[in-house]
């Protein structure tokens, strides 16, 4: 039963470490425009093989991110963007990767290219999206992108961004923060469906109030883990001790 006990309370403190620093990674995400809260959770599974039946370890699923909208923030600029409902932006890294985003923070560099990031590419329909300096451009609710140059009357149709809805259950967050397809699926296709809103962004769904909270009740779980781990530790001397002397 000690031992059981031992194994169970190591490995739930190794995970809630874990915890902790996803925990920590969400408070640090806080005004992060997009970012979509991690989440684990574990449970005591029994360890199989010989003579391991008396041990459990704590396993936890893989860290997943709860897609819930965060608080829409107005600037009127004509660059930030927010998709409204489902869906998310499609942007091209450096190596041609195709990724996903909520983040509309948007900007023009010294080429015209629409970015997200120095290396960052917002991803149109029809390739990368080229704004030309000085004109004014706005971006109907189904993502066509119109811009007036000076001296024009009328606004033209220069791209449309690429708006696309995955299925949230095949996406996985990858290290610089995007969200992408597993290799074996081909980019996801443009959804028609997706809004978006001009002048305006998302910030994260991450409640700091609540992560807070979390952070201390993790913490005080690691160092129960902890005290039960001495507390095993101690009963098994006395057990030892007792086994000796009822030897004489």
């Amino acid at each position: 039963m000690i031992d059981r006990i031992a194994y169970t309370a190591m490995t739930g403190a190794k995970h809630t470490m874990g915890q902790l620093a996803n925990t920590s990674h969400n408070i640090a995400n806080v005004h992060t425009p997009g970012f979509r809260e991690i989440v684990t959770a574990f449970r005591a599974v029994p360890l199989e093989g010989e003579q391991a039946d008396s041990r459990a370890f704590v396993v936890d699923s893989s860290p997943t991110a709860m897609f819930n909208p965060g608080p829409v923030e107005t600037t009127d600029n004509p660059f930030d963007f927010a998709i409204s409902g489902d869906g998310f932006f499609a942007v091209r890294r450096p190596d041609g990767s195709e990724a996903y985003t909520r983040n509309g923070r948007f900007f023009r560099d010294e080429n015209g290219l629409l970015k997200i990031g120095r290396d960052i590419q917002v991803v149109g329909e029809g390739g990368e999206i080229t704004i030309p300096a000085n004109s004014e451009v706005e971006v109907t609710r189904n993502g066509l992108v119109f811009v007036r140059q000076n001296g024009e009357q009328r606004m033209n149709q220069v791209a449309t961004i690429k708006l696309v809805n995955p299925n949230i259950r095949d996406l996985v967050r990858a290290e610089d923060g995007f969200f992408q397809l597993p290799a074996n699926q081909p980019p996801a296709q443009a959804d028609p469906s997706v809004r978006v809103v001009q002048g305006a962004y998302e910030t994260s769904n991450v409640n700091s109030a609540s992560a807070m909270v979390q952070m201390i009740n993790q913490t005080r779980m690691f160092e129960l883990n902890m005290r039960v781990i001495q507390t095993a530790e101690q009963n098994a001397r006395q057990a030892n001790i007792l086994l000796t002397l009822s030897n004489f």
